[in-house]
């Protein structure tokens, strides 16, 4: 048993989502969340920027004394993720290996859709990982750069959303995928809109429920689960603007953030 915090960071907001789910899987568990809200979006940088800023990220969070890491972030976890296994002393996972597992087992006709940030398409992360698993199953990825702006500005459930879903996940629909796994953490917030567009017979893969699976399951395999919460149970930091994260932090965890968010200087790591 383990009492320490889980660490968990993204570049943004969207790694909240897979927040929401590990307090749902892992009630006595204690979370260390940073948000790099100052550098969002990773999506778009470059392999050598990703990896910089991921580094900072992780020794952040390595300051606070926590037993594992979770990289909420598609970006990181597809471009970064290797790298930072060598050189952190502790566990860390990422939602690549775990949504990408999910889509396998859920696929009935051996076509996946995998969409998320130009990074992580970019990358191949999770074709690679699904070739490496069953080289039958046809993979179609597509880039959807705008998504990550929507949701941190709040467009979940709007025309606007609806307007770019289509113009993005048009040719996928049309590929006949019958499993779409959402590459980024941010996505999970677009799922209403998302799951209209691409109809009942498609099974949406949120990659921050399913990380928090593959989470449950490291903890229990290392025998570090937490026993009771700590006092503080939830801590959250920023690298910018505070109020946009506890208003909008809220909708993303579909619950108040009752703890005060701190803003840190991330250039310091």
């Amino acid at each position: 048993m383990d009492n320490r915090s889980i660490g968990v960071f993204d570049s943004g907001l969207g790694g909240l989502t897979a927040v929401k789910q590990i307090m749902e899987e892992l009630p006595n568990e204690s979370i260390v969340y940073f948000g790099d809200t100052g550098r969002v979006p990773y999506g778009s940088r470059s392999r050598e920027t990703i990896i910089k800023y991921s580094k900072s990220d992780m020794n952040f969070l390595l300051e606070k004394d926590v037993k594992l890491i979770v990289v909420a972030c598609g970006t990181v976890s597809s471009v970064a993720l290797p790298v930072l296994n060598k050189i952190v002393p502790i566990p860390m996972i990422g939602v690549v290996e775990a949504a990408a597992a999910a889509a396998i087992e859920a696929t009935k006709n051996n076509k996946i859709g995998v969409i998320g940030t130009k990074g992580t398409i970019k990358s191949g992360a999770y074709e690679k990982y699904i070739a490496s698993k069953n080289p039958e199953i046809k993979a179609f990825r597509k880039a959807c750069p705008l998504f990550v702006p929507l949701v941190e500005n709040g467009h979940f459930d709007t025309m606007v959303a609806e307007l770019v879903v289509e113009e993005y996940l048009t040719e996928i629909k049309e590929s006949g995928v019958d499993t779409l796994i959402l590459g980024c953490t941010h996505y999970p917030l677009l799922k209403n809109t998302i799951a209209r567009f691409m109809g009942d017979a498609v099974t949406l893969i949120d990659a921050g429920a399913e990380v928090a699976k593959l989470l449950k399951r490291t903890l229990e395999e290392k025998d570090i689960l937490a026993e009771t919460p700590n006092i503080d149970q939830y801590k959250y930091y920023v690298s910018d603007d505070i109020e946009g994260f506890e208003s909008l932090g809220g909708m993303f965890l579909e619950r108040t953030i009752t703890n005060k968010v701190e803003k840190i200087d991330i250039e310091k790591y």
